[in-house]
C-alpha cells in the first residue's frame, strides 16, 4: 500500500505511465538529453500523481495548511491593522509568517503519513532511484504550497486592500523561488526526520535555522514590491533566492539516497 489515504500499488500500475527499473532507457549511451530528461519525467509523474490523487480524496493538507494560514493573516489584521497602514515591512513579514509555518504543516506529513499507514518501505522499494522519489515529493509538496499562497494572497488583498494587479509579476517571481527554496530545503529534511520520536519537532528545529536567508531575502523582495519598486530593484534579492535554490537543490538531490538509508 503506498501514499496518504490508503493509495495502493494499483494506482501506479494503472497509469498511462509506468515505473519502468532503474536501468531501462539507460542503456546504450546515445540517448540525447531530451530522451534522458523524458524518461526522468516518466518515473517522477506517477509519484506526483499518487500524491495529488491521494490529496484529492483525503483533502488533508492543503486544508490544514489553508486554515492555518487563513488564521495567521486574522490574527495579525486584527491586531495590526489599526497600527499598520502603510507599513509594507510588517505586512510583508506576515505574510511570509502565514507562508512559511503553514508550509511546514504540509511537510510534516509529506512523509509522516506514509510513517502512520504503513506504506514508507513501500514507497522506498519502488524501483527507481532515491533521487526520482525526492523529486516527485517535492514537485507535490510544492503544488500543495502554490495552491494555499494563491488563496491566502486573495485573501490577504481583501483584508489589506493590496491591489495585487500592479504587482503580480515580481511577487508571483518572489513567491516561487521563495517557495522552491523552502520545499528542496524541506523535502529532504522531513525524509530525515521521518523516524524520529517527535518528528514535527525534529523537522522545526533543523528547518528554519537553514532557510534564515531565503526567508530574509523574500521578505526584503516583497517588501520592496509593496512599495512599488521593480524588478530591477530586487535583482539583488533574486539572486540570493536563486543561488539558494540551485546550492539546496543539488545537495538534496545527491544525498538523498543517503538520508533515507538509515
Amino acid at each position: 500500500m503506498l501514499g496518504r489515504g490508503g493509495v495502493s500499488p494499483s494506482i501506479l500500475e494503472g497509469s498511462d505511465v509506468s515505473l519502468p527499473l532503474q536501468g531501462e532507457g539507460q542503456g546504450g549511451g546515445g540517448g540525447t538529453l531530451h530522451t534522458k530528461m523524458v524518461n526522468e519525467l516518466k518515473k517522477i509523474w506517477p509519484i506526483v500523481w499518487k500524491e495529488l490523487l491521494s490529496e484529492i480524496r483525503t483533502k488533508e493538507v492543503v486544508l490544514s495548511m489553508c486554515f492555518f494560514a487563513f488564521l495567521v493573516l486574522i490574527i495579525f489584521n486584527f491586531a495590526f491593522f489599526s497600527h499598520v497602514g502603510s507599513s509594507s515591512g510588517v505586512l510583508s513579514g506576515m505574510l511570509w509568517v502565514a507562508f512559511l509555518f503553514s508550509g511546514l504543516l504540509g511537510l510534516h506529513q509529506s512523509f509522516g503519513s506514509e510513517k502512520e499507514r504503513g506504506s514508507l518501505q513501500g514507497l522506498f522499494l519502488c524501483p527507481v532511484d532515491r533521487s526520482v522519489i525526492y523529486v516527485g515529493k517535492m514537485m507535490s509538496n510544492f503544488c500543495f504550497m502554490a495552491l494555499m499562497e494563491i488563496l491566502i494572497i486573495i485573501l490577504f488583498s481583501i483584508l489589506f486592500q493590496v491591489r495585487l494587479w500592479p504587482i503580480f509579476v515580481p511577487l508571483a517571481l518572489i513567491l516561487f523561488l521563495g517557495t522552491l527554496g523552502f520545499v528542496f530545503v524541506g523535502t529532504i529534511l522531513s525524509a530525515m526526520a521521518v523516524n524520529a520520536r517527535a518528528r514535527e519537532i525534529v523537522l522545526t528545529i533543523m528547518l528554519f535555522p537553514i532557510v534564515v536567508p531565503l526567508t530574509i531575502a523574500s521578505v526584503k523582495a516583497t517588501e520592496q514590491i509593496l512599495n512599488g519598486k521593480g524588478v530591477t530593484d530586487i535583482v539583488g534579492w533574486l539572486k540570493i533566492l536563486l543561488a539558494f535554490d540551485l546550492v539546496f537543490f543539488f545537495v538534496s538531490y545527491t544525498t538523498f539516497g543517503f538520508v533515507i538509508e538509515e
